[in-house]
């Protein structure tokens, strides 16, 4: 801590004697306009990209709880831990295959 203290206290010193500030050390930049609405044509894309992606997910939920089950029972009636990796490793393997049709999630458009 006193280390850490002792060097901030030295770079605000050179700072200091050099005369630069943060204003100055800046270039002055043109305002950004913050408040731009999408275009109508940004905002039905993505709304579809939406729709696709969250119908895509209720599709694959029933697969996936189908094979948590199967590997809920397999792995219970697995004696040892040859049989109970298997079980884990069919549980992954049916679970990527639900996944592989689903789209990738829609990302916010990019204001104009």
């Amino acid at each position: 801590m006193l280390k850490r203290t002792i060097a901030v206290a030295t770079t605000a010193g050179l700072f200091a004697l050099a005369g630069i500030s943060g204003a100055q050390a800046a270039e002055p930049t043109t305002p950004v306009v913050k408040k731009v609405a999408l275009t109508p044509e940004q905002k039905a894309a993505h709304e579809a990209a939406k729709a696709a992606h969250k119908a895509a997910h209720g599709a694959a939920k029933p697969a996936i709880e189908s094979a948590r089950a199967t590997f809920k029972a397999a792995r219970d009636a697995a004696t040892t831990p040859e049989a109970k990796k298997a079980a884990h490793d069919a549980f992954k393997a049916a679970v990527a295959t639900a996944k592989a049709g689903m789209p990738a999630k829609p990302v916010k458009p990019v204001r104009p």
